[in-house]
């Protein structure tokens, strides 16, 4: 299978790239978020099979962020990477919210997301990557899903809200905000402001749907051109009948 790439443009000219077709191939689905130099891996599994008894939905979301996507590794005594830290277990919490709810109610068979941050520039902030990544490698399987979804951190910096800021330009924001959403709805909202008013909020919340939206549109286009992909390749394995 070749690689499929498509691109999603920001408002502050940012740019966001879906990657599919080069890495875990053997995953279900998967692809490659990035952002700058920040770059997430997703891979997406599931059970054939569903357990006896089970009338849930058993979604393990996990998402890691390695010592070596910044070039380090663990030194010292302990020289393994152990549990999740707070905000990596924050990042997963927030994506099984926007996930979860997307799938069939009668879907029970045992799903996978795992997402680990392959690579950092320490300068965009990989955890508002996390879901779209997600998304986007359950949209290009076989999974049942009704998305896409994504997800965008809206800040307000003097006065003006900036979608997916910089970790410098968070410090000066007065309103943090995770946006979760499909093509025509919200599904998640999340974040922290100092008193700020509902109108200035349902600015913020419409200000992401416009990113949001693009986001999932971009998912959209990816499977669609892995399935014309996939297609075309049936085609040309399809065996010739001699009369």
């Amino acid at each position: 299978m070749n690689i499929i790439n498509e691109k999603i443009s920001l408002p502050n000219g940012k740019e966001i790239s879906i990657e599919t077709g080069k890495l875990a191939k053997q995953a279900d689905g998967s692809v490659v978020v990035r952002m700058g130099d920040t770059m997430i891996l997703a891979t997406a599994v599931a059970n054939v099979d569903v357990r006896d008894g089970v009338d849930f939905m058993p979604l393990t979301v996990d998402y890691r962020e390695k010592f070596a996507s910044t070039g380090k590794f663990p030194g010292g005594f302990l020289k393994r990477e152990a549990r999740p830290s707070d905000e990596e277990i924050l990042t997963m919490r927030l994506v099984d919210r926007a996930l979860r709810p997307l799938f069939p109610d009668d879907y029970h068979a045992e799903t996978q997301v795992m997402m680990q941050l392959m690579s950092s520039d320490k300068e965009n902030m990989p955890d508002a990557l996390a879901c779209l990544a997600a998304s986007a490698c359950l949209a290009v399987s076989d999974i049942p899903f009704n998305g896409p979804v994504s997800e965008v951190r809206v800040a307000r910096i003097d006065g003006e809200f900036s979608i997916n800021p910089t970790f410098e330009e968070m410090k000066s924001a007065d309103m943090d905000m995770m946006i979760a959403g499909t093509l025509d709805s919200i599904v998640m909202v999340e974040g922290e402001m100092n008193e700020v008013s509902e109108a200035e909020m349902l600015d913020a919340i419409k200000a992401a749907h416009v990113v949001i939206k693009s986001s999932a549109s971009c998912s959209w286009i990816l499977l669609l051109k892995l399935l014309k992909q996939i297609q075309k390749e049936n085609t040309l394995m399809k065996p010739i009948t001699m009369n």
